[in-house]
């Protein structure tokens, strides 16, 4: 027997199983799998991709700020079947008893067999957007007001008080920003944007983005909306850009005739932070149950102001009376929402009529 025989018959063993090992490979990432939503809408899935990538790769759109880090948390849903273990990456942002749901960060859930997952249906209808900035104006010394003119797709229908996303191009990633305009205008969106310093997001709109650039959105998002079909009175609490959605709001209840009682708490520190305010004292002039009350916790000597002073769940405690038959909508940081519900719940208003959405 040749000496090189065996040899020759080892390497030939070794040469097929890593074509094995190979095949196997391609094959496993490659093998069929589907992911269930809702129950109803079912797609294939041959990438071993993660599920946020795979969503967006067919046209659905989780929200998600940090391009899909895990640094951000917005990206939730509930795996119910197929979504292996939770990652360490995944727990600083979802509670045990939402862990023990199927509550997972979809960026950290790669599909590698068959999955089930459960969605907010809103968000089958949230879309991505090509635009072309129509105009960018600016509010304050640290406020924009940007408009989207919508391109393809060109209409985009939103509930008032719904955020959209925006890319920021050249890098990964994307940040929320409540609409600000009239719901009933489908073809533009607009956004109002507060200056955060060394934000990736704000220093491109305010020192890169210029009318006639391209922009791409996703949306729209959320389940803070104002409730038509209600007819209590509305509080509305904003402060800095939370403008953004009561605007929204107040356009709708403008466009229906007012039919409820609103009164509008827009807190800010001084008069330079204050804008729209001639919008919204012409909304008064036009419908005699809106009022608009902006307070200053911090009014400068210069201002000469005379209008409500002091934080604003401090003027919101003096300036209020029984709520247990009113709605309210909040929106700002985390902090002044807190503390507004505080007050909120002194006048005795229902949980289930305090809509808000937190800043971050």
């Amino acid at each position: 027997m040749n000496l090189l025989t065996p040899a020759i018959l080892f390497g030939v063993l070794i040469a097929v199983t890593i074509l094995i090992i190979l095949i196997d490979l391609v094959l496993g990432n490659n093998k069929q799998r589907a992911i269930l939503i809702n129950g109803q809408k079912e797609i294939p899935v041959t990438s071993d991709d993660t599920l946020l990538n795979i969503l967006s790769q067919n046209q659905i759109f989780i929200p998600s700020a940090c391009g899909g880090k895990a640094t951000c948390g917005f990206c939730k849903c509930t795996v119910t079947e197929g979504g292996g273990e939770i990652k360490p990456t995944e727990r600083p942002f979802i509670k045990e008893a939402d862990a023990e749901k199927g509550v997972r960060l979809s960026c950290q859930v790669k599909v590698k067999d068959n999955m089930k997952i459960e969605i907010p249906s809103s968000m089958l209808t949230a879309k991505e957007y090509q635009t072309i900035i129509e105009e960018v104006r600016q509010l304050t010394y640290d406020i924009k007001l940007i408009r989207f003119k919508l391109i393809k797709p060109n209409k985009m229908e939103f509930k008032p008080g719904q955020y959209a996303q925006l890319k920021v191009p050249g890098i990964d990633v994307i940040r929320a920003y409540s609409i600000a305009s009239d719901p009933a205008i489908t073809d533009s969106i607009e956004m109002i944007v507060r200056y955060v310093p060394n934000g990736q997001a704000t220093t491109y709109v305010f020192k890169a983005l210029q009318k006639g650039d391209k922009a791409t959105i996703t949306g729209p998002y959320g389940s803070f909306f104002l409730r038509e079909e209600s007819k209590r009175d509305i509080v509305c609490i904003a402060g800095g850009s939370g403008k953004a959605p009561i605007r929204s709001i107040l356009a709708r209840l403008k466009a229906t005739g007012m039919q409820r009682k609103v009164r509008y708490f827009f807190g800010a520190k001084a008069v330079r932070d204050l804008y729209y305010t001639e919008e919204m004292r012409q909304l008064e002039k036009e419908f005699p149950n809106f009022e608009y009350i902006p307070a200053l916790s911090n009014p400068l000597e210069e201002d000469k102001w005379e209008g409500a002073t002091g934080l604003i769940t401090d003027v919101l405690d003096r300036m209020t009376g029984d709520l247990s038959e009113a709605e309210a909508y909040l929106c700002g940081s985390p902090g002044m929402i807190d503390a507004c519900i505080k007050v909120l719940n002194k006048h005795d208003i229902k949980t289930e009529n305090v809509f808000y959405d937190k800043f971050a």
